[in-house]
């Protein structure tokens, strides 16, 4: 569980964040055009609360919701899912304008700061399978965009290490509860998200600057970031 690790995060040396250390992925050589208005795209990479950050500064992204995905409806709840027995994954789902930002190029962003695609079952601080990285695919284009992308990072030796995310068909998605949503936007000052997340915000900003916002949208309406 992430809490056990805050008394420690400034004491650890070899938890430099890998987001901001890993070089800008190329984007996927196989991404068709969508002429949809609007498409979703479910991600699980590690601690949803910096996956959700970075994806509420994503231009064209309408929505980023932090849940649950992998187990059954009766474990999708944050004291069973921080257990890691019950096939949950901490995970996000986008809501986005393909006519903006493509899905190729949500991957592009997920590959490149907010996930290291080759820790298994962990993501720096947190452990267990409930931080692993998985894409849930929700159609079979999305399933063969990403299939199609590892394999193009594989071959360029993007990573020093396998890629080990794993692309899977889409299973139901269970939003979190509500102190979860918009944790990055509401807690900057949170020892866990000033070291491990805020970076990879930085990180977007810095590689991504055609599709960084500086205003997040957010889950909660009342929220004025």
């Amino acid at each position: 569980m992430r809490g056990l690790f805050l008394s420690s995060l400034f004491l650890a040396s070899g938890l430099s964040n890998l987001a901001t250390a890993a070089p800008v992925v190329p984007r996927p050589a196989y991404d068709p055009p969508d002429n949809a208005t609007s498409e979703t795209a479910i991600l699980s990479g590690g601690c949803f609360w910096g996956v959700q950050g970075v994806y509420e500064h994503v231009k064209g992204v309408g929505r980023a919701v932090s849940g649950y995905t992998g187990g059954k409806a009766s474990t999708a709840h944050y004291e069973a899912v921080s257990t890691g027995t019950t096939g949950q994954a901490e995970s996000v789902k986008i809501t986005f304008d393909p006519r903006v930002i493509s899905y190729g190029q949500i991957l592009q962003i997920y590959f490149t700061v907010v996930t290291n695609p080759t820790e298994l079952d962990y993501q720096g601080p947190d452990h267990g399978t409930q931080y692993r990285g998985e894409i849930w695919a929700e159609t079979p284009t999305q399933k063969e965009i990403a299939t199609r992308y590892i394999a193009q990072l594989t071959a360029a030796h993007s990573f020093s290490n396998p890629i080990v995310t794993r692309v899977d068909k889409a299973m139901p998605f269970y939003q979190a509860e509500t102190y979860h949503q918009d944790f990055m936007i509401r807690h900057p000052d949170n020892p866990y998200i000033a070291y491990n997340d805020i970076p990879k915000v930085e990180a977007l900003r810095a590689r991504f600057p055609n599709l960084y916002r500086t205003k997040p949208v957010t889950v909660l309406k009342s929220q004025t970031p």
